[in-house]
């Protein structure tokens, strides 16, 4: 939402102070179509020379991401810490019975009383690749830990792709606006001999590329790029949120505080409250 209307802002904001200011928007909108052609044309075959196929497959996804914002709410988040709990109580309690949610997360009834998580793959392969790893007998806390960080860190570098594209995209705008108004340059030279009036309106219409290159650039692109790459940032955080709950749940210290310590690493402005995450863990200690 705030995408749109930021979108929305900036070019009502630049228009109609160009209008305000007594310009003329014959000329852009003569010019608009063709100079458009030029510059985007441009940065998306430039888009389609220097990225690979997965990268321009999660394009479109991508962008509708970044309007949409963060996948994980702040429900979310208490429920990956209740899974937790539930999965770290059997691994602790009954080490036979955890193999059958691990290898079948989708008959397991831990994880299917959460629908969310379990429709991403990630989050049930991290959960389950750990604790199977725990019960045989690689259950060095550090050594995970590190493990589950370069693991986070793979995924963050494959998700990033898009947002790095799309800021060279950016990058590359202004200059192909330039190339844009060269060729206008160049159109307005080849009718030298016009009156002052029809040279003015050829050089206007060739200025709007250089104009176009960069409002396309500042003003839409390099803010979508960065807003993507905002967005990845903090669903990646979830990841890591699993990750403090199955090294501390490594390091033997009681069920509670494992989820204690995975609850300070949520983001405050989607943390469960304590008091909140303490009631849900009630609840499913009455229900066992």
């Amino acid at each position: 939402m705030f995408g749109i209307v930021g979108m929305v802002v900036t070019t009502v904001m630049v228009f109609g102070g160009y209008l305000l200011a007594g310009g003329k928007m014959y000329v852009i909108l003569h010019s608009l179509p063709y100079e458009m052609m030029m510059i985007m044309g441009a940065a998306v075959g430039a888009y389609l020379l220097s990225n690979d196929s997965h990268t321009l497959k999660t394009t479109i996804s991508g962008l509708v991401r970044a309007f949409k914002g963060p996948k994980w709410t702040a429900q979310d988040h208490q429920d990956v810490l209740c899974l937790m709990f539930q999965l770290l109580r059997v691994a602790r309690d009954n080490p036979v019975g955890l193999e059958a949610h691990i290898e079948s997360p989708d008959s397991s009834e831990i994880f299917t009383a959460y629908p969310r998580l379990l429709a991403d793959r990630n989050i049930v392969s991290l959960i389950a690749d750990t604790l199977r790893s725990a019960s045989l007998n690689y259950d060095d806390p550090y050594q995970v830990e590190e493990m589950l960080t370069r693991r986070i860190a793979s995924m963050s570098e494959d998700e990033m792709h898009v947002p790095h594209a799309l800021q060279n995209m950016a990058d590359a705008l202004p200059a192909l606006g330039i190339v844009a108004a060269v060729l206008g340059v160049i159109k307005t030279m080849s009718s030298i001999d016009q009156p002052p009036a029809v040279l003015g309106k050829l050089i206007g219409g060739a200025l709007v590329g250089t104009f176009l290159g960069v409002f396309l650039s500042y003003g839409f692109v390099a803010p979508l790029a960065q807003r993507l790459g905002a967005v990845i940032k903090q669903d990646l955080m979830f990841y890591d949120v699993v990750k403090s709950v199955l090294v501390a749940g490594l390091h033997q210290h009681a069920t509670n505080l494992c989820v204690e310590v995975g609850r300070q690493a949520v983001p405050e402005h989607v943390r469960p409250s304590f008091d909140g995450l303490e009631t849900a863990l009630r609840e499913l200690k009455k229900a066992a």
